[in-house]
């Protein structure tokens, strides 16, 4: 008589980023999905989630799946174009995500506005407003890092990266705040349609710094080094200028913030880490990949849409189904890295996936590294005797990442 096959527990049982053991040890629960096969669906989600990375890698080098939201089952419905919005227009017309070939031609011709020249001139004018934001803070016993310089940073970087005018900086600390929301499928159309207002209102400010940049351009300038390119190339316009802007301010929002605690928390635990992580611009961009690594906060990954109904990796799968690949399910296996739950900052990385690959590799990777590694290097200088003042109770409210409720550190200044 043949033997049955055991039934399989329920992925649910297995894997809930929402949970307290997730925060706490990912580790297990990113084992346990990984194994259970390439594709696997998700209820709780309703979504495919792509655990191996041959195959991650494959769908971003052919991007056979859409980058395009409205592609999304459960999308709104797509705005027609006679009633866009300046958001619409944007993020629709011009989207960055949505037009894999115009995407390509974008990223080409906007290299030189993210050439390493153009990257240290936007650390030139990062730097006195970083300064200015630790002598704020003085030298208190202890202060909350989170509050007092991470959720600043996105800000103060995307100010001062486009240069600008310190009148409209209450319209553009808001949208680093919400720009997110804007395409969040997890979060309700009235709060995504509050989130796309403050972009709309960003966008008509960017529009009068382009007019004023235009009229006086600066050398070495990143805006200034876009608008060169659009007068050289006829495909690439303000609208184009503009998304470029707003992927940045996403890319930079929510993701920044997570980065700062993580990369603070990581490294005190850790502090044999600390000099060599900080000893050069390029050493932190390696030791930046290791701590997000180590840190296991991914909860989502990247998130892509069916174009059609079709066969993949064994499954099924229906026209308008999420699909998400999920890189960082291999972070905590002994089988891509040695000793992976310690924290190497000279580890090496073939490829390192981070910030994507391909074609769809993160355009301000640099710029997120750089912007990072100003504000530790700045810390740690200010505060060489740093240290948790506790272990931080981890909040499980944030539907992309594991992050910290607050982060207490005491100064030791004395």
């Amino acid at each position: 008589m043949s033997q049955s096959l055991p039934e399989l527990a329920p992925i649910e049982e297995l894997f809930d980023p929402t949970s307290k053991a997730y925060s706490e040890n990912p580790g297990p629960q990113c084992l346990a999905i990984a194994e259970r096969g390439p594709l696997v669906w998700y209820a709780p989600w309703q979504a495919w989630i792509m655990t191996q990375m041959p195959d991650i890698m494959d769908c971003w080098k052919r991007e056979y799946l859409s980058s395009d939201f409205y592609d999304w089952e459960f999308a709104p419905p797509r705005p027609t174009e006679e009633n866009w919005n300046n958001f619409e227009k944007a993020l629709v017309g011009h989207s960055l995500l949505a037009d894999p070939v115009h995407h390509r031609l974008v990223r080409r011709i906007t290299a030189p506005a993210f050439s390493r020249n153009v990257v240290e001139n936007i650390q030139r004018r990062l730097e006195p407003h970083v300064k200015k934001l630790f002598d704020e803070i003085g030298e208190p016993e202890s202060f909350d890092y989170i509050e007092e310089v991470a959720r600043h940073i996105p800000f103060i970087s995307i100010t001062a990266m486009i240069g600008v005018p310190e009148k409209y900086w209450p319209a553009m600390k808001r949208v680093t705040m919400t720009f997110t929301e804007t395409w969040n499928p997890t979060i309700s159309e009235e709060r995504r349609l509050r989130a796309q207002d403050d972009s709309n209102k960003a966008i008509d400010i960017l529009q009068e710094v382009i007019a004023e940049r235009r009229n006086h351009p600066v050398e070495g300038d990143f805006l200034s080094a876009l608008l060169k390119i659009e007068a050289e190339n006829e495909k690439f316009n303000e609208w184009d200028i503009i998304t470029l802007i707003l992927a940045l301010i996403g890319a930079g929002a929510d993701t920044t913030l997570v980065a700062q605690q993580w990369s603070v928390y990581a490294l005190l635990k850790n502090p044999d880490q600390i000099k060599p992580a900080l000893e050069s611009a390029d050493a932190f961009s390696n030791a930046f990949s290791e701590i997000m690594r180590w840190s296991g906060n991914s909860k989502m990954g990247f998130a892509r849409y069916v174009p059609e109904d079709m066969s993949l990796l064994g499954q099924e799968l229906r026209k308008g189904q999420m699909v998400l690949m999920m890189p960082h399910l291999k972070d905590h296996d002994p089988k891509y890295y040695d000793n992976p739950e310690k924290l190497d900052v000279r580890r090496v990385f073939e490829p390192d996936v981070l910030f994507g690959y391909g074609p769809r590799f993160c355009i301000g990777a640099a710029l997120a590294k750089r912007q990072l590694y100003l504000t530790l290097s700045e810390l740690f200088k200010r505060f060489p005797n740093l240290s948790l003042a506790e272990e931080p109770e981890k909040s499980l409210e944030d539907h992309n990442s594991v992050v910290f409720k607050k982060l207490t550190l005491n100064t030791n200044c004395g």
